[in-house]
């Protein structure tokens, strides 16, 4: 690790190899992943489909440059466009701040005023895109950043509504549920002041799916929940299968923002990447879409049962859920990762649960019962250490 930017904590482990909600090490032990790569694997580690796919893609060629057309190109685009029952065209990248710098250069292009963006909402860490980033911790460091852009607080629509009213207003970027953010959504209210004022004043809407969409939250894109219609959608993560493949859709009367060199990237969208996008989107059906919102319900319940007090909370849409936790977050990390148990940490004390959206019932079952073991674990040692102090008190 000594020649590695020290950007990232990972576990202490070597990866062998993995499958489906499984990671093998080296040295022969087994994890369960509960966010399958950050939401990337909607259908856990090396799916048999996307994976085949992708080698017979790869065997054709790796690369082939914006200077050429590969045939999945159109298809996976077509494909996005129809989900969102508009017109609209794609812009493909190879990731979701790209995407989202993408949806930033089209607002400037288009409108002038200010952006809003929402505290708490994770856009991407480029510098565009960190600059709508709802997280002072990780803007501060790297000031200025793009000006004439406004956070406002989440869920507050009578703010909302009277900064709208009193500014011109170029821009809003939403997640509709907040991913790095504490798995919170919007509310309803709030969903229907940003319609309300966008008819009003005509600024464009961004809706950010780069974690959310693609089926995850039981709805192919989360906005669908809360009713909103975006003029752009931004899509990464899951798309590209495991590789890195992002998209930003632009829609109805702004889908021709960029003409001939006014936007491009050398390596996407990658053909490879093309190839698992076009089988994950076959898969994502109203049938699964269905089984997600069922799964999701189920996982939910199951978390809710855990008492003693551990568990203050338990919030998110389909097969993404945020548990907030009252006991010490990075040791139950540490405890779950002893009983075999990969937990992500959001927000400080959210774990965020992003399975398969394939998962089964008894692997959901298996994900709860070592997830209440190892809170448990932690909240006997907890109590050990405060009983122990207070007998030497």
């Amino acid at each position: 690790m000594n020649h590695l930017c020290g950007v990232y904590k990972p576990f202490d482990l070597q990866i062998d190899h993995a499958q489906g909600i499984y990671i093998y090490t080296k040295d022969g032990k087994k994890f369960i992943d509960t966010f399958s790569g950050i939401g990337v694997l909607a259908f856990g580690h090396c799916d048999r489909d996307i994976e085949n796919a992708m080698i017979q893609k790869m065997k054709r060629y790796t690369h082939i440059s914006n200077f050429f057309l590969d045939e999945d190109t159109e298809t996976v685009a077509m494909n996005l466009i129809q989900r969102t029952r508009r017109q609209g065209k794609v812009f493909f990248s190879n990731s979701g701040a790209e995407a989202n710098e993408a949806a930033l250069k089209a607002i400037k292009k288009l409108k002038k005023g200010t952006i809003i963006a929402f505290e708490q909402d994770f856009h991407g860490r480029t510098l565009g895109s960190l600059s709508i980033t709802g997280f002072p911790n990780l803007r501060e460091p790297f000031t200025p950043l793009l000006p004439d852009i406004v956070f406002l607080p989440h869920n507050n629509p009578e703010l909302f509504r009277q900064f709208v009213e009193q500014n011109q207003i170029a821009g809003v970027f939403v997640e509709s549920l907040l991913g790095t953010g504490g798995l919170k959504s919007i509310s309803n209210n709030m969903a229907r002041t940003i319609m309300e004022m966008k008819e009003k004043k005509g600024f464009l809407l961004v809706a950010d799916e780069v974690q959310s969409g693609l089926g995850r939250t039981g709805r192919f894109f989360c906005y669908e929940h809360f009713g909103l219609k975006p003029d752009i959608i931004t899509v990464a993560k899951a798309l590209g299968g495991g590789l890195p493949l992002g998209a930003t859709i632009f829609l109805d009367e702004i889908m021709d923002v960029f003409k001939y060199s006014e936007h491009g990237s050398t390596f996407a969208p990658n053909p490879v990447a093309l190839a698992g996008a076009s089988v994950v989107l076959k898969k994502i059906d109203d049938t699964l879409i269905s089984q997600v919102r069922q799964k999701g319900e189920y996982l939910k319940n199951e978390l809710k049962f855990i008492n003693n007090g551990l568990v203050k909370e338990v919030r998110g849409l389909g097969l993404m859920i945020g548990v907030e936790v009252s006991v010490d977050p990075e040791r139950l990390k540490q405890v779950a990762f002893k009983n075999g148990l990969l937990l992500n940490i959001v927000n400080r004390n959210v774990v965020r649960f992003l399975p398969p959206l394939n998962i089964d019932y008894k692997e959901i079952d298996m994900i709860v019962e070592l997830f209440e073991n190892s809170i448990k674990e932690v909240d006997f040692e907890r109590n050990r250490i405060e009983t122990s102090f207070a007998s030497k008190a």
